[in-house]
């Protein structure tokens, strides 16, 4: 009687769907992060109520400071006095912009989206990477309408088009970095209000105590030591250089290197924020 070989089983081939890894690189934490960015665009298309302070406030601020203080503090010079505080007030208008996100991660934290967010294959820092991003639509907004109203005004760019694009990438780089701050806040406090609060008291010295509304030079000496290292006051003095013309090399080394001195400190305490939060 003849025996019959059984075959070999045939070697276990790899599911089709590869098994998710541990550790999300950096291409997948940006796709992540775009992706969520998306999200919160949408959001701002669907309810446009949500930039209406990114509207008022720099169309308030321009038109208190240029027709109501301009005369007094410019000596009769309006003209001279629109080319020195436009720059200023896009300056403090982002930075007002940015406190915004701290008060809306505060209030979603409320509504249960993290652990949502919690529960997807996605990087951990993705779900604040996207809503940082998003809000550069709330700082197009915000400068778009002071640019019209100062052009209104009779305010004029001095330099070029090129120029005028790195002011305005500036200004969302330097709005985009400080909002790390309100985003630590955001995790940190249970209460928007108190969000908003505790960076309104952050953001009005900073810009009071600076070159924004007065030149450096009719300050006393302590104050004027204190605008000189300022960040509002060295990003103020680069978006002059970039828009009216003049030296923007050492105010730019400045501002650049607070803006990566407040992302090396904030942003990996916002992300440890959020982790015990959505934890």
């Amino acid at each position: 009687m003849s025996t019959q070989t059984l075959p070999a089983p045939a070697p276990a081939t790899a599911p089709a769907t590869a098994r998710l890894s541990g550790r999300i690189g950096l291409a997948q934490t940006a796709q992540h992060s775009l992706a969520l960015a998306g999200r919160g665009v949408t959001k701002f298309m669907k309810s446009p109520i949500q930039l209406v302070d990114v509207v008022l406030t720099p169309i308030i601020s321009l038109l208190m400071f240029i027709y109501l203080f301009g005369d007094a503090m410019s000596g009769g010079d309006t003209d001279g006095y629109l080319r020195l505080v436009t720059p200023g007030v896009m300056v403090m208008a982002v930075f007002q912009a940015s406190i915004g996100i701290g008060a809306s991660l505060c209030a979603d934290a409320g509504t249960g989206i993290f652990d949502r967010f919690r529960s997807m294959p996605i990087a951990r820092s993705s779900p604040l990477i996207g809503a940082v991003l998003a809000d550069i639509v709330r700082y197009a907004v915000c400068l778009a309408t002071l640019a019209v109203l100062a052009l209104v005004m009779g305010y004029r760019v001095q330099t070029g088009p090129v120029a005028a694009l790195a002011a305005v990438a500036l200004l969302v780089g330097f709005a985009l970095s400080f909002s790390w701050i309100s985003v630590y806040l955001g995790m940190l406090i249970k209460n928007p209000a108190s969000v908003h609060g505790l960076m309104t008291v952050l953001i009005l010295p900073l810009t009071f105590a600076s070159n924004v509304f007065v030149p450096r030079e009719g300050m006393a000496g302590w104050l004027r030591a204190w605008s000189d290292v300022n960040p509002v006051s060295l990003v103020s003095d680069a978006v002059r250089g970039l828009l009216n013309g003049g030296p923007v090399a050492g105010s730019l080394a400045g501002t650049f290197a607070w803006m990566a001195g407040v992302i090396v400190v904030f942003f990996p305490l916002a992300i440890r924020a959020y982790r015990k939060n959505a934890g």
